[in-house]
């Protein structure tokens, strides 16, 4: 694996008045795909928060090629290469499929390249390419989840952040988004996945990270974790 592009140091960070996160490292190289699996309230989506600048950090650092990215907002890490597909999607209701994807090429002025980029995800989301004078409120979850991908890779990230992008959809969604996560990895991407379906995750992570009540409690390789059977029992329902 190459250099490592996401680091983060001894992460604290309340939420509501709740200390959601109390201490935590984890790190991302190029070219892995690494998931942070946990229960429901672990703290995983907070951390997910805290990294992309919409929640701010009691303690800790978090790095990005080096260099500190604490205090920086979505925005300036989106030009830096770090992009996000929040928990709920977050997909602009009110405009069409097309203009959704025209929206996560913000930061970039190459009109062909990113009208190549368009073609490339109706590519990867034919679903995308049959609705896409719709408006992105009219579809369904899944198809969200799928739009939401497809507007965060417009960005071209060198990191891509997914949020519990399986959480309420149908088993059929469910494939075709850990299909879709398992692509864009293959592609060059490096990928750092918040997931409750920790089965899934695993079998298509190189590493993964166990949350719980705000700390990680246990890491490695992704295989080795879905066979471990502490991991099964507590969350795989064994």
């Amino acid at each position: 694996m190459g250099q490592t592009l996401l680091k983060v140091k001894g992460l604290q960070v309340a939420y509501g008045g709740i200390q959601a996160v109390k201490g935590v490292d984890l790190e991302v190289r190029e070219g892995e795909l690494v998931t942070l699996i946990g229960s429901n309230g672990a703290g995983k989506t907070t951390t997910m928060k805290a990294i992309t600048g919409t929640l701010a950090l009691q303690a800790g650092d978090i790095e990005y090629l080096g260099q500190s990215i604490k205090g920086q907002g979505p925005w300036d890490l989106v030009k830096q290469g770090l992009a996000m597909v929040p928990e709920g999607r977050g997909v602009f209701t009110r405009m069409t499929i097309t203009e959704n994807l025209q929206m996560g090429a913000y930061i970039r002025s190459d009109a062909a390249g990113i009208a190549d980029d368009i073609e490339k995800m109706f590519t990867i989301f034919p679903r995308l390419r049959e609705r896409k004078d719709q408006l992105a409120g009219t579809m369904s979850g899944g198809e969200q989840q799928m739009l939401a991908m497809g507007r965060a890779l417009m960005s071209r990230p060198k990191v891509l952040l997914l949020d519990e992008p399986s959480m309420g959809l149908s088993p059929i969604m469910v494939d075709k988004i850990f299909e879709v996560v398992r692509d864009v990895y293959a592609q060059g991407v490096t990928v750092l996945l918040v997931e409750q379906n920790a089965s899934r995750a695993l079998a298509i992570a190189d590493r993964g990270y166990v949350m719980d009540s705000g700390l990680i409690t246990m890491s490695g390789v992704g295989k080795d974790m879905l066979e471990d059977p502490k991991v099964r029992a507590a969350y795989l329902g064994e």
